[in-house]
């Protein structure tokens, strides 16, 4: 019998030679492969497997983006997700005392293109979505009926994404037209732009806020990650650091992407990002938060380590789960799952990442996003380019 096994298994004393491909590049090493001595498995250890729970259809066109509701699964609060597409239309889905999921609403106003993104407020009573037809509609969730109370115009053409920051008290959107803004939450649903940030030279594909600090990030068809933070002057927001492949004014090698960063995520301290781009790797980037935190303000963030030969398209999603596992969708219809190498010599060469497993044709085309749930550490939610959404669940068996 052929078993398929974790890289993270324990290993018994039996012995074979493999061609391995390494896991993770640093900043001073280049990909390349190597044989390695490998012990053979052993069988007691568990191993992951990705059991789907439900295909969840209605959608008619291509799904963008989802986003689960920050109350799902704590204190008794049902599980509830949205889903935003190009048949203009946003869905939400809650799964009932049975287990099965159901849409609870369709909302096919007031977007008249593709929605592209949507977030949901802290509270989790208000939903933002973003749409190509260039405006952000807030919608408020009144009893199960959910209201458009609010229509932000501006940008100058499709808006890429949305993003709330942590309090709820600002709202960012980015969009085609390279821009990214900040929105102010007013009393009686009204909102405020107090400020229009220019930097990045290309589109802008998503933005989000930190999980704890008064940071955002933005990422862009410019092969470049911004981080803005307000200087304290009157709504005065700066661009504090571009992570980018090298330094424009230096010269110096930073390590980021070579083309398109497509999507950003953050672990549950909040001192690690992971970034996924056109150039097929995911990028690990670490800070001081214990910094940021004391009076020494911005504490930058600097390149860990590099995730690459796992994937052969375009990466278009990463999420970091609260329990340290990343999980990335990409252009070649698989989910993928990676965990820290936490074994002695990484503390010396940093952090590496081991493929913890692979789901080949999660979906039948392009995934789009993947996102786990916040009360379900390892319930996770995928949504394609077939029209699909699907709720997996990542368990451990034993062999």
């Amino acid at each position: 019998m052929q078993l398929a096994l974790s890289p993270t298994q324990k290993l018994s004393q039996t012995y074979v030679f493999v061609n391995a491909r390494t896991s993770t590049t640093h900043a001073d090493l280049s990909k390349h492969h190597r044989h390695y001595l490998t012990p053979f498995p052993s069988l007691s250890p568990p191993m992951e497997t990705l059991k789907q729970i439900q295909k969840l259809e209605g959608h008619t066109d291509r799904v963008w983006s989802l986003a689960w509701n920050p109350l799902s699964g704590l204190n008794g609060h049902p599980l509830k997700l949205a889903s935003c597409s190009g048949d203009k239309t946003v869905r939400i889905w809650e799964r009932k005392p049975s287990n099965s999921w159901e849409c609870q609403a369709v909302l096919d106003d007031p977007h008249t293109r593709t929605v592209r993104s949507c977030s949901w407020s802290p509270s989790g009573k208000i939903l933002a979505t973003a749409s190509f037809d260039g405006t952000t509609a807030i919608f408020q969730d009144v009893g199960d009926d959910y209201e458009c109370v609010s229509t932000l115009e501006g940008h100058e053409n499709e808006v890429k994404s949305v993003s709330w920051n942590a309090s709820g008290s600002l709202l960012a959107t980015c969009g085609r037209d390279k821009t990214v803004w900040i929105w102010e939450v007013l009393p009686g649903n009204e909102f405020e732009c107090v400020a229009v940030l220019q930097g990045h030279t290309q589109d802008v594909k998503m933005v989000q806020w930190h999980p704890t600090m008064e940071l955002l990030f933005s990422c862009s068809y410019d092969n470049t990650v911004k981080i803005w933070a307000d200087d304290g002057e009157d709504d005065n927001w700066v661009c504090v650091q571009t992570l980018a492949q090298s330094n424009s004014s230096t010269g110096f090698l930073v390590s980021g992407h070579s083309s398109t960063v497509w999507a950003l995520s953050f672990n549950a301290t909040g001192d690690k990002m992971v970034t996924c781009s056109d150039d097929l790797t995911l990028k690990i980037w670490g800070t001081d938060n214990g910094k940021m935190l004391s009076s020494d303000g911005f504490a930058p963030w600097s390149h860990l380590c590099t995730i690459a030969g796992y994937h052969d398209r375009t990466i278009f999603s990463v999420h970091w789960s609260r329990d340290n596992i990343i999980a990335s969708g990409a252009a070649d219809d698989a989910i993928r799952f990676f965990v820290e190498n936490n074994e002695s010599d990484s503390l010396v060469n940093g952090p590496s990442y081991n493929l913890l497993l692979k789901k080949e044709k999660a979906h039948d085309m392009d995934i789009n996003s993947v996102q786990w749930c916040p009360g379900e550490n390892r319930l996770l939610a995928s949504a394609a380019d077939d029209g699909t959404i699907k709720i997996w669940e990542l368990t451990s068996v034993s062999c």
